[in-house]
């Protein structure tokens, strides 16, 4: 039986690709119209969004903080000027490569995490895809609310929507 977290982690993903979805809809240019907002534009937020899930990646991966440190710099530079197309394909990739890495753990496995002013904690691999989720979901409600703030609907992302999505559904 699949583990949960996986179907978390597949629930993260079309979420995000629910979002792409919409902003397709929308003008060119709604992307990178500022907002106040957590974030001033919505490709920044999702340029934030897939730093986050590459930090977490190589975090579960076993690199240090320092190593993490050094390649999300090299990611953060390449991210710049990305426009919702060229974002939208790189989350894909991100995706595959959590795919690659999910087939070669134990999602109830623990691992060490350590952040110099927060000390380590050893979380299961579950747990930490629990987080990843949940970052997610709080950053496409701020899309979502962005997205309103220039007069456009947000992307229906609620888990609800993807269990009747990709659930047997009886009639």
């Amino acid at each position: 039986m699949k583990h949960e977290a996986l179907r978390l982690y597949e629930y993260h993903v079309w979420a995000n690709e629910k979002v792409f979805e919409r902003l397709q809809e929308v003008p060119e240019g709604v992307s990178e119209q500022e907002v106040p907002s957590v974030f001033p534009t919505i490709t920044q937020t999702l340029a934030h969004m897939l730093k986050t899930d590459y930090v977490w990646l190589l975090a579960m991966k076993g690199e240090s903080y320092e190593e993490v440190g050094q390649k999300v710099g090299v990611l953060l530079q390449e991210l710049k000027g990305k426009n919702v197309h060229e974002l939208r394909k790189l989350f894909a990739e991100s995706a595959q490569q959590f795919r690659d890495f999910f087939g070669q753990i134990s999602m109830d496995d623990t691992s060490p995490y350590t952040h110099p002013a927060l000390g380590t904690v050893h979380a299961r691999y579950a747990d930490i895809v629990q987080h990843i989720a949940n970052h997610g979901t709080y950053h496409r409600g701020n899309i979502s609310a962005m997205l309103r703030q220039m007069g456009h609907a947000g992307a229906s992302s609620d888990y609800i929507f993807y269990l009747f999505e990709t659930s047997a559904v009886e009639q």
